[in-house]
């Protein structure tokens, strides 16, 4: 006798929401971050290893790859943290009572997702304009 049933439901069944993207988004960057230590321990390696080493590891930082790298680890670190600071006033429990239930509300945690996503996109462009006034000499 075959059963014709689908076994769990596909993606497609669910309506993308901003958690979802901030869940999916928290695991990514969290695996960046673990990559960009990598490179932090490349940095500090080539630093204690002499100055040859030091200027391979400055030219690939200087190049595009290199500051792209850097641009989306800072990024990353900066998106963890508004995301786990979002989660600890969410874990307070405010605006999650029984007035907030009856799907006549838009759950609370929809704006702060979107706030987390962009706080850290704005801190971000905030870090690498300081970044780019300081090598500049403008500051």
């Amino acid at each position: 006798m075959s059963n014709m049933r689908p076994l769990s439901p596909h993606l497609s069944v669910y309506r993308w929401r901003v958690n979802m993207l901030q869940s999916t988004l928290h695991r990514l960057t969290g695996l960046f971050l673990c990559l960009g230590a990598l490179l932090l321990a490349w940095g500090l390696i080539a630093a204690a290893s002499g100055e040859w080493a030091w200027r391979v590891f400055a030219g690939f930082c200087n190049s595009w790859l290199g500051v792209l790298l850097l641009i989306l680890w800072t990024w990353s670190l900066l998106f963890h943290l508004c995301n786990g600071i979002q989660h600890l006033v969410r874990d307070m429990g405010k605006n999650f009572g029984p007035p907030m239930r009856d799907r006549t509300h838009e759950p609370v945690y929809w704006s702060t997702g979107w706030m987390a996503i962009g706080i850290s996109v704005l801190l971000t462009i905030l870090v690498w304009l300081v970044l780019a006034l300081q090598v500049g000499g403008s500051l």
